[in-house]
């Protein structure tokens, strides 16, 4: 398959921050689908998986940095509050209203997964399928173990240089960001599940059966309590990052649930 190469990275402002992203072509009349990426993620750390996506869909594409992530703005220093993630959900509705894009299908990975489903809560006119990959609706013991493992190895390994390479002078603010955030007592209270009736639309929930911040309980609320259709996609022998460590099987079972999606209008 030869996949449509990504044009230039573009800037748009939101909220007075430069937010990077990318878009590629597809039909005019398929959603597009747009990619919500992990806490410590950014455009290129999906490397082409976008694109692979859709291409196999024949959907467009966008994909952008967070702020504090990537080529975006870095975080302004003040603590971050336990409903970052509500509102990143509003901040990805403004993206999409500067893109001029309508119709959307979600695909949030880990922090982008939980932010998908509560974009579809908020926004339900706009979001018409959402797959989730290692989401989080809840604080689990196993999520915060995970956390301090990666604690660790950012002060024993070179897991800071290997970061650098994609968020350059904001790596060090943004993984404080994160495992500070998961790790405060305040937050051992967070929860999205009062959203998840809301979830109206259809959802795929991708998890690794060895996730390591995550278990299948997070999976079974997910598809227990949203409103619409919903299905786990379960793979056996992987962790947290299934479109990188399975990425046939997602592509394969994304795309089809994809096209299940734009079928029934």
């Amino acid at each position: 398959m030869i996949l449509p190469a990504y044009p230039l990275q573009q800037e748009l402002v939101v909220n007075g921050l430069e937010l990077a992203f990318r878009r590629t072509a597809g039909a005019a009349n398929r959603p597009t689908l747009v990619f919500l990426h992990d806490s410590l993620g950014s455009i290129d750390l999906w490397r082409d998986f976008p694109a692979a996506l859709g291409a196999a869909t024949n959907c467009p594409t966008l994909v952008y940095d967070r702020q504090g992530h990537g080529r975006s703005s870095p975080f302004t220093g003040e603590l971050r509050p336990t409903t970052y993630m509500e509102a990143e959900a509003d901040v990805l509705e403004q993206v999409l209203v500067h893109c001029g894009i309508g119709q959307v299908i979600l695909f949030g990975h880990s922090d982008g997964g939980s932010i998908a489903l509560l974009a579809a809560a908020k926004h339900p006119a706009r979001v018409r399928a959402v797959i989730t990959e290692g989401a989080h609706i809840f604080v689990e013991e196993v999520t915060l173990a995970g956390i301090r493992a990666a604690v660790e190895a950012y002060q024993t390994t070179n897991l800071p240089q290997r970061l650098q390479k994609y968020h350059s002078a904001k790596t060090e603010a943004l993984f404080a960001a994160w495992a500070h955030t998961w790790l405060r007592a305040d937050y051992r209270d967070w929860n999205i599940e009062a959203f998840l009736p809301l979830v109206a639309c259809p959802v795929l929930v991708v998890q690794g059966e060895e996730d390591e911040y995550g278990s299948l309980a997070q999976v079974e609320g997910i598809v227990q309590q949203v409103a619409g259709p919903a299905r786990p996609l379960l793979i056996p022998g992987i962790g947290h990052s299934p479109h990188k460590d399975s990425r046939e099987t997602v592509l394969e079972q994304a795309a089809a649930f994809i096209s299940q999606v734009v079928e029934k209008g």
